[in-house]
């Protein structure tokens, strides 16, 4: 059974108060999502980003703490989940929506997610009881919570897949998204991933690169990936691939502005293919090159390259 993260390990390996107490100040972020996907895990983060973290706070005094705002130049970061009292999924959204009015700063709706086999697996690991599924299979708990949550994931302004993240590559995937939100500009993450693994949950917009030259069936590529000088050039000689990467530029000089004047902060690209080495890596690469120049912050993740299993997970 893997063992459940010491939280002495995030403070030595994960703590940035420096750019926390910059990105952070005075914002109010509400953090919830599914059980077992991270919220734990995310309020420690955002500790050590200089935000006072509350968890579990009763719905009905949600709005006097948002209303007070955060204390001395610091942000305020509350857990709210299945258990905490007098929670309704569809009550809290709309609360969340009228709070945005009021609140002395920016208030955003953080929801974190992960593949269901993830989540199950977590539970059984630990040993733990699931909150929705203390009297029935653990399998029928998630879907029931998946369903009850979907009016807040489709409210939220930051989604978070922990699918296939340790709890350090976690830690760096919310700073990364939240650090630079108040630009004006789209926050873009250009990530790569594999089919067989699942498409990511947070996910705006999904690129499937399949029909590429597959570099998998050259014995000297294979081993390599998409970040080695001989796979991109194997790619780029598919007769279709320029044609390709001129109509996905256009689309994306096309729908960035479009963006931006929406005054959406956070777009996800995912891009993928078979095994998520190779072209899905590639493509991403080049994407994450045309992006760089024009908007305020672009990050890439190679979601297969970058997972190691060994590595502590997610608390939830």
């Amino acid at each position: 059974m893997m063992a459940r993260p010491d939280m002495s390990e995030l403070n030595q390996h994960e703590t940035e108060k420096t750019s926390g107490t910059l990105f952070l100040a005075g914002r109010v972020l509400v953090v919830t999502g599914l059980s077992g996907a991270g919220r734990t895990t995310a309020l420690k983060v955002l500790e050590d980003m200089d935000c006072e973290a509350v968890d579990n706070l009763p719905v009905r005094l949600l709005p006097n703490l948002v209303r007070q705002g955060p204390a001395g130049g610091r942000g305020l970061a509350i857990g709210v989940d299945v258990r905490t009292r007098d929670f309704r999924a569809d009550a809290f959204a709309r609360e969340i929506e009228a709070l945005r009015d009021t609140a002395t700063g920016p208030l955003e709706l953080l929801f974190l997610d992960s593949d269901d086999d993830v989540i199950e697996r977590r539970y059984t690991e630990t040993r733990r009881v699931h909150p929705m599924a203390s009297d029935r299979p653990l399998a029928d708990g998630i879907a029931a919570e998946r369903r009850l949550l979907s009016p807040l994931r489709e409210t939220a302004d930051i989604v978070i897949d922990s699918s296939r993240t340790n709890i350090h590559e976690f830690a760096r995937i919310l700073r990364d998204r939240l650090v630079g939100a108040p630009s004006g500009e789209a926050n873009v993450l250009v990530t790569s991933f594999s089919y067989r693994n699942g498409v990511p949950r947070d996910a705006d917009m999904v690129i499937d690169v399949r029909f590429l030259r597959n570099p998998h069936y050259e014995p000297d590529l294979r081993p390599l990936t998409g970040q080695d000088a001989g796979v991109g050039h194997f790619i780029e000689q598919d007769p279709d691939f320029d044609a390709f990467m001129t109509r996905l530029i256009d689309l994306f000089f096309l729908l960035l502005p479009r963006f931006n004047e929406e005054g959406k902060s956070y777009l996800t690209i995912a891009i993928g293919c078979t095994g998520g080495r190779h072209r899905s890596v590639y493509v991403a690469e080049r994407l994450r090159s045309w992006f760089a120049g024009r908007t305020a912050q672009v990050e890439v993740r190679h979601r297969e390259l970058s997972f190691d299993p060994d590595q502590v997970e997610v608390r939830s």
